[in-house]
């Protein structure tokens, strides 16, 4: 005689089996994430990807299990990755810009005078302050005019640009006979005369920012009297506009 084989009844309090299946989804999401994070950021700096991968690292010791059982919603995950793409495309979208560059060095009146530089998407053009004010004014030279111009012509031709104009003075106080306070003030108001002047030359003002920054963020110590001029500048940080924004 054969005997009906009958599945045995789930006790109460156990488990299917199955739930694990939404644990691994949610998990190979996050893993898909993190690789298009990965892409959109390349070239990668191998210093700056070890550096990043040992942060990652250790954020996550202790954390495992935590990730694991996270939620992540298709909706969720859809959304980083447009995001990493679109970051990925900006950049070099960046890229490109900063190719042109070369050219505007190269401008008549400009030579020598406009250096760049170009990281994580943002481009940032550097002129010397003493090229662009006589010492201790904050009305811009003949030759800071003629800098200014230059890169207006280069503005209007990357219209998505945002541009942050940024002053930086050296830490030498002002003299008790200057009538400004205090080099903050000076940073500031040169930053709001060049402003000034890309406006009168029709650049939109939706696209400006000004900003002094005095003596912070020195490009070299300030401990000679070259390093003091170096760091004496006006930057043009470029950044690209997004739709909508």
């Amino acid at each position: 005689m054969s005997e009906d084989y009958r599945e045995p009844d789930l006790q109460e309090g156990e488990e299917s089996g199955g739930e694990w299946l939404t644990t691994f989804a949610d998990l190979s999401m996050l893993l898909l994430v993190f690789f298009v994070l990965l892409y959109s950021m390349s070239t990668l700096d191998t210093e700056k990807f070890s550096e990043t991968f040992s942060s990652v690292t250790k954020a996550l010791q202790g954390k495992m299990q935590k990730v694991a059982t996270s939620k992540i919603t298709r909706e969720e995950a859809g959304v980083l990755i447009d995001q990493a793409l679109m970051r990925r495309q900006i950049i070099e979208s960046q890229r490109k810009v900063f190719a042109e560059v070369k050219t505007l060095q190269t401008k008549k009146g400009v030579e020598g005078l406009v250096s760049a530089n170009f990281e994580d998407g943002v481009i940032t053009l550097r002129v010397p302050g003493d090229v662009m004010f006589r010492p201790g004014q904050i009305n811009l030279s003949p030759k800071g005019i003629q800098v200014v111009t230059a890169l207006k012509d280069f503005f209007f031709q990357h219209r998505d640009q945002q541009i942050k104009i940024i002053g930086y003075t050296d830490n030498t106080r002002p003299s008790s006979k200057s009538r400004f306070k205090d080099n903050w003030e000076i940073s500031a108001l040169r930053a709001v005369m060049v402003l000034r002047e890309l406006l009168k030359m029709g650049i939109e003002p939706t696209r400006l920012t000004a900003t002094g920054l005095a003596y912070l963020n020195p490009i070299f110590p300030n401990t000679t009297d070259e390093y003091r001029a170096k760091n004496r500048r006006v930057e043009f940080v470029l950044e690209k506009r997004v739709m909508g924004k």
